[in-house]
């Protein structure tokens, strides 16, 4: 799909931050097909016009669990090329790792990050592309828990680091910025990861995305 002008669905029971969002999407070009309310309204209206890009919180009505993340579930089923971003009040691991796991085009945010609007901008740009985003958040709450078993033991402190900012959908170029080193240092980072990972060869990101989701299983 392309960035500017991605066609998105949005839902969220709190009407006051769902209007918020929908209003910023438009100013940036976006084009919002339509809001929800509740979980069936929602996948209503994804079914009615097949949008780009679903926004969906993770807690919906009636009881306020995982009703958002279910109808995500429904939606990548029925609509796999559709992106999707979930946003939750909480850092909720289980489920965020089941979003990524599902493929590109994903993404987990915190609502708190809502408030910074070009980051918030540039996260929906990087889904819209078929990337995957995982909030800074939860990165950080998986690197300091990791369990037995790592299977990111072999990796060195910096590459930790790396793999990371990759987590949070930083480009090569973004964490050559974040970290001060230069772009083909962070692409030798890279390369050593995916190999101490032993994850296939394939002709687009896809890797990333798998070094990214053995990131957070290794929690």
């Amino acid at each position: 799909m392309s960035e500017r002008g991605a066609r998105i669905a949005l839902a969220d029971d709190d009407v006051l931050l769902r209007e918020g969002v929908a209003s910023l999407l438009e100013q940036h070009g976006y084009d919002v097909v339509g809001q929800a309310g509740d979980a069936p309204q929602l996948l209503a209206l994804v079914r009615e016009h097949e949008p780009d890009l679903v926004i969906v919180d993770i807690r919906m009505p009636p009881t306020l669990s995982t009703e958002g993340l279910e109808a995500a579930r429904v939606i990548r089923q029925e609509f796999p090329a559709a992106g999707i971003l979930v946003l939750s009040a909480h850092v909720e691991v289980d489920e965020a790792m089941e979003l990524l796991a599902g493929g590109q085009g994903s993404g987990y945010l915190l609502k708190s990050r809502v408030t910074d609007v070009d980051e918030f901008v540039e996260t929906i740009g990087r889904i819209a592309r078929g990337g995957s985003v995982v909030d800074p958040g939860l990165v950080q709450e998986l690197v300091a828990a990791r369990r037995r078993n790592d299977p990111l033991e072999a990796l060195t402190p910096r590459e930790r680091e790396v793999l990371a900012l990759m987590a949070e959908g930083c480009s090569n170029s973004g964490i050559a910025r974040r970290i001060s080193v230069t772009e083909g240092t962070v692409e030798k980072h890279v390369n050593s990861i995916l190999m101490k990972l032993q994850l296939p060869e394939t002709q687009d990101d896809h890797r990333r995305v798998l070094a990214v989701i053995a990131f957070l299983e290794s929690r």
